[in-house]
């Protein structure tokens, strides 16, 4: 009797997307290889050459299921996804945040798809789209060969803008005679608070901090970050809204930082009487408890002015860095015109696109798409109907809008209550709101399971 022989698939990039991808394709029976270029070709942002590393932060967002990353994590959970039951399974206190000890999750993310008998990962660089079905999830930095090849498969010109992540602090070296632990809005003793607090009473230092920012000599671009054809957005620099370099925010205005990554509300300082002008908060980014990471303190500064400026913070005086911020560039394809809410290709369709460079943004977006990329992709090949989740799940709202954003103003996005159709009773109050869009989000991808049942 004649063996058949299992289909195979082509993924691109060892991210968070690609590593779901891969996962749930070889679960499905698909043989997979997974390209990563790293450690051979690295990328100037990732550190190590394990799959789906996290570069700029270490949370996931919340775990409230009033939150739009609250309800994306309920559908991962749902549909089971590896990378969210690899993220609970290393995870820090971080209060109702979901983070994770980077180092655990991303060698145990490698682990588990190094030993599954279905994929196979390739450590080279995939200069160009294969001819073969293929997951293109390369992420921000996908190589200088490959996007070129990508803009001709397209037709558009480049897309791309830039992305910055946060240093990380030596635990020891923070100053604790003015620092203290407290979660926002937490009714635990103060040192019971998952995050490091570092505050500002003054104004007037708050102010000389926000200048220093302002003035401080920044890292020039390097030629990878460049625009990959001239004439291309050339010499501008776009920045994603939600991960702005803090001295691009301390440049919009003296209390834009205070109304921003450095609000104080819900931290009060239980030493001293009135509450604080600014707060600089600390996450705790590994297990061991002796890294912490700058919360929203992406940076492009120079190392040297990374260490003079922020040592200005209340209690970091003397702080060790163990890992310097950074900028680089963060590379989109035109979704819209490319693309349809199941991730497939338009133009083709054994060609499928997932994560960052899809214009979803976030860690949960690129797993999410990832493991909707890696379904569709199976069922393809299996002559199955694709999956398009509803526009009321939020994965659904997420897929449905970088399909169909107006191309002038298309920018990457994360999961958020603003994607949801609107509701047909709107309560006045936000969180009531938000409260009514994760039902109503819940019982749609209930519904939605139910016509699939062989994917759960």
């Amino acid at each position: 009797m004649t063996q058949i022989k299992p289909q195979e698939l082509t993924i691109i990039g060892g991210g968070l997307a690609g590593s779901e991808a891969a996962w749930q394709a070889a679960e499905r029976g698909l043989r997979v290889r997974l390209y990563e270029m790293r450690p051979n070709l690295p990328t100037g942002a990732h550190i190590s050459a394990d799959l789906a590393e996290l570069v700029c932060s270490n949370s996931l967002g919340s775990n409230l299921p009033d939150r739009a990353s609250g309800v994306l994590k309920g559908e991962l959970r749902s549909l089971r996804s590896l990378l969210l039951e690899i993220a609970e399974a290393t995870a820090l206190p971080a209060g109702t945040a979901l983070a994770v000890d980077r180092q655990r999750f991303a060698a145990e993310v490698t682990r588990r798809l190094a030993a599954h008998p279905n994929i196979e990962i390739i450590r080279q660089e995939m200069p160009a789209i294969p001819q073969t079905p293929t997951i293109i999830a390369s992420g921000p930095l996908t190589s200088t060969r490959l996007s070129q090849d990508i803009a001709r498969f397209s037709g558009e010109a480049q897309l791309y803008f830039f992305d910055a992540i946060a240093p990380i602090i030596e635990a020891s070296s923070i100053d604790f005679s003015i620092a203290y632990r407290g979660s926002r809005w937490s009714e635990s003793e103060p040192d019971e608070g998952d995050y490091i607090n570092c505050p500002f009473h003054a104004r007037a230092d708050y102010l000389a901090f926000v200048e220093a920012l302002r003035t401080a000599e920044r890292i020039p671009l390097k030629e990878f970050e460049l625009p990959l054809e001239s004439g291309v957005r050339a010499g501008a620099e776009t920045y994603f809204e939600g991960c702005l370099p803090v001295e691009i925010i301390a440049r919009r205005g003296d209390k834009a930082l205070a109304y921003g990554p450095m609000r104080p509300v819900g931290l009060a300082d239980p030493r001293v009487p009135r509450p604080p002008y600014a707060v600089v908060q600390l996450r705790q980014d590994n297990l061991a408890g002796n890294l912490y990471n700058m919360v929203g303190f992406q940076t492009n500064l120079t190392f040297p002015e990374q260490r003079r400026v922020l040592r200005m913070i209340p209690g970091l005086q003397n702080a060790e860095f163990l890992r310097y911020g950074q900028m680089h560039r963060n590379t989109f394809i035109a979704s819209p015109r490319l693309l349809h809410p199941s991730l497939q290709s338009n133009t083709r369709p054994d060609l499928f696109f997932a994560g960052q460079i899809t214009g979803v943004e976030g860690y949960l977006g690129n797993i999410a798409t990832g493991l909707l990329a890696g379904r569709n992709a199976s069922r393809y090949l299996q002559s199955q109907p694709l999956l398009e989740l509803p526009r009321q799940t939020m994965l659904g709202a997420l897929c449905w809008y970088i399909t169909h954003a107006n191309l002038k103003d298309f920018q990457p996005m994360k999961a958020n209550f603003g994607l949801l159709p609107p509701l047909e009773s709107s309560p006045r109050g936000k969180r009531e709101r938000a409260a009514a869009h994760a039902e109503k989000a819940s019982q749609a991808m209930k519904m939605f399971l139910q016509t699939i049942p062989g994917e759960i």
